[in-house]
């Protein structure tokens, strides 16, 4: 059973992270999450004793979890990597859609404003970048990619919707993760022998 005291950690990430993507990591003040989260004043340094930062690394934790859980869920209903990554990009567009452009990739955003400040920041951005780069290339390989061009493809892949998604909030339209998703589809489909499935 779940205690409060791991239910208000729990929300007081949730809040850096919805507030990371909206108003950025230094535009995010404790007090900011402190009101988003709901939660007593003295609770980010009981649960964070070092404050700001590990509330920051347990944020970009939290959507390496979540978007490593939609690659798992739209790996297993595709019919192919191809078409994974392809649904996976198309629920990506309509995330930033639907939030009016405001919402983007958290980890995009600590890694820009925080990789060269804080060197545990950037390894839990590196880390959260892992996490969808691994079970990326592991989906092309089941895909029939060779083991030697699955990596390196997985990394091009997430690159590619990490730029996407900043094209797109910049831009203020979807079409660039779109575009994204017509091209990635293909790339993956002219190198796995499960092409024809998308």
């Amino acid at each position: 059973m779940t205690s409060k005291g791991d239910l208000t950690k729990a929300r007081l990430a949730e809040s850096m992270l919805e507030l990371i993507q909206t108003s950025g990591f230094s535009g995010t003040g404790l007090n900011a999450v402190i009101e988003h989260a709901a939660a007593p004043k003295g609770s980010i340094y009981f649960h964070f004793p070092d404050g700001k930062e590990g509330l920051g690394v347990a944020a970009v934790d939290l959507a390496a979890k979540q978007f490593e859980a939609l690659i798992a869920e739209t790996a297993a209903s595709a019919g192919s990597a191809a078409g994974a990554a392809r649904a996976v990009i198309e629920a990506l567009a309509t995330i930033v859609g639907e939030s009016d452009f405001r919402l983007g990739c958290p980890v995009s955003v600590v890694t820009l404003e925080m990789g060269a400040e804080s060197e545990r920041l950037r390894q839990a951005c590196a880390s959260a970048f892992e996490s969808w780069i691994a079970p990326t290339a592991a989906l092309l390989e089941t895909d029939g990619v060779g083991a030697e061009e699955s990596r390196p493809l997985a990394t091009v892949v997430v690159s590619m919707i990490e730029g996407a998604v900043i094209v797109s909030r910049a831009t203020r339209s979807v079409q660039p993760l779109l575009s994204a998703a017509d091209i990635v589809a293909d790339l993956i489909g002219r190198r796995s022998t499960a092409g024809g499935k998308r």
